[in-house]
């Protein structure tokens, strides 16, 4: 791999990882809407399924966009060619393995063109 293509394979992962963060964003906004909409179903009278629902309704939104910001953060921060934007990807890139398949294809890939030689020399 020369110089040039691996700016291109860091553009790509770069990217790869601002759109997934901002997928996630969006499903932790979609989560939370849901979450919203199953509120008016459950009547007063049912507490602990409302406690259950509040419970979710504050932490699962708030999770998945915690995680989509780390995302986008990371993909931003690997265009300023610093040695710990490409370690916080490979990080990131190893939590997004767990998220089948998407996540796995992308993190699979971000670590394999982080790790070869001539991106790492960028990296320097």
């Amino acid at each position: 791999m020369d110089a040039k293509n691996a700016k291109s394979h860091v553009s790509l992962v770069a990217g790869l990882h601002i759109g997934y963060g901002t997928l996630k964003l969006v499903g932790a906004f979609v989560v939370y809407l849901g979450i919203r909409f199953a509120w008016g179903f459950i009547p007063e009278e049912e507490e602990i399924a409302l406690d259950v629902l509040a419970t979710l309704f504050s932490v699962l939104p708030t999770v998945i966009a915690i995680f989509g910001i780390v995302d986008v953060f990371a993909g931003i921060s690997l265009f300023s060619y610093r040695q710990w934007s490409r370690v916080l990807v490979i990080a990131v890139s190893v939590l997004n393995c767990l998220n089948i398949p998407i996540g796995t294809g992308i993190g699979v890939y971000s670590i394999w063109a982080l790790m070869q030689p001539e991106v790492q020399e960028m990296f320097e």
